[in-house]
């Protein structure tokens, strides 16, 4: 996948899973009860600070937190734009 923006510094660009539609006993869930995802794809990634490069790279599966980044649409379809520091955890 190729995005024309590129973070700069520390940060990333993630596109949010989708929200969960159903749990897992097959409860249907309704749009205004819907969670906002904490996991997602890395789109691109900035050139990371003079002394600490980026660990994660493009493609990886994150986790994040709940109210990190910044939400943006661009094209269309909406991303986060956050520090590495608040990736939790590549899967």
């Amino acid at each position: 996948m190729s995005l024309n923006i590129k973070p700069i510094g520390d940060r990333v660009v993630v596109e949010a899973a989708a929200a969960e539609e159903k749990t897992a006993s097959g409860i249907i869930i309704p749009d205004t009860a819907k969670e906002k995802p904490q996991r997602g794809t890395i789109v691109a990634v900035g050139e990371g600070k003079k002394d600490e490069p980026l660990t994660v790279k493009v493609g990886d599966q994150v986790l994040y937190g709940k109210y990190a980044g910044t939400e943006i649409t661009y094209e269309g379809k909406e991303y986060l734009i956050m520090r590495e520091s608040d990736v939790y955890a590549v899967l």
